[in-house]
């Protein structure tokens, strides 16, 4: 299904994303189990993304069903670590080296498709080093790309100018945003609740002693 730009951004704009993407995000698993291509290609449209905690991967499920596209999920050769600080050191460590970090999986047939959407998280106010690598490594010219990205409350950063650099001869389409950045407000709100908790233990002990 080839859809004219027209009709793509009207079925962007029409799609439930932001009623549905946290209901659906207990429904799904923090890492995809595989990266690339499962079935042959099926359609003129693909849906790629990376996701590290799974809110990306909720809104490429999403959009893989409402627009009948294909699926590929980019992931780097070797994992990044599960512990999130561990990643965002890693992450910041390969941003300023300008390193990217090969590939699990390539899209095998890319000349087929002709509308491609790239989903990714906010990384240190960019792109991530395996989105670059993704689309350094993909010959998007002529294609319509789409960018679909979550971040976590400062906004898109450079990414889009990220990929406009990777790609300048792909057609790159206004990015749909989402504000979506649970791993960290999760850390942020377990480290309040503890502060609380140790506060209120010292307040004890010092009503303890003064009587």
């Amino acid at each position: 299904m080839v859809l004219p730009r027209r009709q793509l951004l009207t079925r962007l704009m029409s799609l439930p994303l932001l009623g549905t993407l946290g209901t659906l995000a207990n429904k799904t698993k923090a890492v995809p189990e595989r990266a690339g291509n499962a079935k042959p290609r099926q359609s003129t449209v693909l849906i790629t993304y990376f996701s590290r905690s799974g809110n990306t991967r909720v809104v490429a499920e999403q959009l893989a069903r409402t627009l009948d596209a294909d699926l590929f999920v980019i992931a780097p050769a070797t994992p990044y670590p599960a512990d999130y600080e561990a990643t965002v050191e890693q992450a910041r460590r390969e941003r300023d080296a300008g390193y990217q970090p090969p590939l699990e999986q390539r899209v095998p047939d890319l000349m087929g498709y002709e509308q491609v959407f790239i989903g990714f998280p906010i990384w240190g106010m960019t792109a991530p080093p395996v989105i670059r690598s993704f689309m350094a490594q993909h010959d998007l010219t002529d294609k319509t790309v789409a960018p679909f990205i979550t971040h976590g409350k400062y906004g898109l950063g450079d990414s889009v100018t990220v990929l406009k650099q990777l790609a300048p001869r792909a057609t790159i389409l206004d990015a749909y945003s989402q504000e979506c950045d649970q791993e960290r407000d999760t850390m942020n709100h377990v480290n309040s609740w503890l502060s609380s908790l140790s506060a209120n233990a010292n307040q004890r002990e010092n009503t303890h002693a003064k009587s």
